[in-house]
């Protein structure tokens, strides 16, 4: 497979990004995939818009996956009920057809990478301190 200029930056960027920077980056990937599910249901474009909610649906899967329990306690906790019900909406609005279950994934994913994103430039002393707004899903 030829890789692009473009394939062989953002192998670079992947192989040389602290663990921030890799969750930003699927974040970032997530929210893209919502959008153009979005764009391709309302062309009507249905194999397209299943791709790309199938491609947010499996990166929230890896950062699930990725969460330690041990270590992340009631953050990890939370954030792994937010990525279950974001992919419960995913299905929903993959099935349904419904525009309302993606937009509310992609302002999720939206907020969640905007945390994630200040974090960057947050010591590690006060990122490892973080107390998580309690929420029920």
């Amino acid at each position: 497979m030829a890789y692009t200029t473009y394939d062989q930056y953002l192998q670079n960027e992947v192989l040389s990004a602290d663990p921030l920077k890799l969750v930003n980056m699927l974040y970032r990937a997530a929210i893209e995939a919502v959008g153009a599910a979005r764009r391709h249901l309302a062309a009507g474009e249905i194999r397209e818009r299943s791709r790309k909610i199938t491609k947010a649906w499996e990166i929230l899967h890896e950062l699930r996956q990725s969460l330690d329990d041990e270590q992340g306690g009631q953050l990890s906790a939370s954030l792994r009920a937010l990525y279950v019900y974001s992919q419960g909406r995913l299905i929903e609005g993959n099935a349904k057809q419904s525009d309302a279950p993606l937009a509310e994934v992609e302002r999720i994913l939206g907020t969640l990478h905007e945390g994630w994103s200040s974090l960057a430039g947050a010591p590690v002393e006060q990122s490892q301190t973080y107390q998580p707004v309690s929420c029920s899903y």
